[in-house]
């Protein structure tokens, strides 16, 4: 998700709903028919679970025919639930929270990606090259290092990191960069160091890239990275829907938890990853619940680092 570019987005959204710009009001389905549903995903091995949970038909028995629809990220996500194109979206916990004390108008509903919890062995990290003079985190002091997004949870997470070694984390500068580009980026040393997630993470350490830290896991044990969410409008006008679809996303999850293999060969349906990298990947862990200890640790991070200026209402953000 574009971080600098959240806001705006989700600013003209709600515009628009307040000028009644939006579709019309939900309907509810004829009798017997399913609930068409669009969800805005991305295209990145977090969102596995909910192509396997359509593929094992969980949304077909909760009355939900289901439609994933990807996009670049929150920037379109977020505003695109408020104006009812999509129904559910996907975001990391961050932007919620950002999103959550600007009121901006929506709710998790599901869990949607965590880290594994191991130091070392998570499917994202934080990479300087073979022969780079950092040798831990506390180095990135008055450095660089590439995010997808700024203001975001790899800024976030990456700044825990240096804070844990002993390192002033206030210091480390960070630039925006896709993730494709980051390990070329990083190979030119126009940046000191790189934050990737899976397949990415694949292609750092295929090119010697050395890993200095797992931020995730330094951020918060077992730490909850994205979840579904909706708008509170529909929370509202249709709350069986959004039981129904938690529901079939909390089975999609745990499925995936228990079928890593079934994981690896659905990344195939909708991302590049070629064969021999999807079975190299390190997945991340799908629990059927939120870890809300770990989203309370994000929020009070993003404090610290001024991202948010008090803490959200966590128990009207969460499911």
């Amino acid at each position: 998700m574009r971080g600098s570019r959240l806001i705006a987005a989700v600013t003209t959204a709600l515009l628009l709903a307040a000028a009644g710009c939006g579709t019309d009001d939900e309907q509810p389905p004829a009798d017997g028919q399913p609930d068409k549903v669009n969800t805005g995903v991305i295209a990145i091995v977090d969102v596995a679970p909910i192509y396997l949970g359509k593929k094992q038909g969980f949304f077909t028995e909760q009355n939900i025919d289901l439609t994933l629809t990807t996009a670049q990220g929150g920037a379109a996500i977020v505003p695109a639930v408020l104006s009812k194109e999509f129904q559910f979206g996907f975001s990391n916990t961050i932007s919620l929270l950002i999103g959550a004390t600007k009121n901006v108008p929506v709710k998790a509903v599901a869990n949607g990606v965590n880290s594994t919890g191991v130091d070392g062995k998570d499917f994202a990290g934080l990479f300087v090259k073979a022969d780079s003079p950092i040798k831990s985190p506390k180095d990135l002091a008055g450095k660089t290092v590439a995010a997808n997004t700024l203001k975001n949870i790899v800024e976030t997470t990456v700044r825990e990191s240096v804070r844990k070694d002993g390192g002033d984390a206030a210091a480390v500068k960070f630039t925006e960069l896709a993730f494709p580009d980051q390990v070329p980026a990083l190979e030119k040393g126009s940046v000191d160091a790189i934050f990737v997630v899976e397949p990415f993470q694949q292609a750092a350490v295929a090119a010697g890239a050395r890993k200095i830290a797992s931020s995730y896991v330094d951020a918060a044990p077992d730490l909850t990275v994205a979840m579904y969410f909706t708008s509170n409008e529909l929370l509202k006008s249709n709350p069986d829907l959004v039981r129904r679809f938690t529901e079939a996303m909390k089975k999609s999850l745990a499925y995936a938890d228990q079928h890593p293999d079934e994981v690896r060969a659905v990344l195939a349906d909708y991302t590049k990853i070629a064969p021999e990298a999807r079975e190299a990947l390190v997945l991340p862990k799908w629990p059927a619940d939120v870890n809300r200890a770990s989203v309370d640790r994000l929020a009070d991070l993003a404090v610290t680092d001024g991202l948010i200026t008090a803490k959200p209402d966590l128990e009207a953000l969460l499911p």
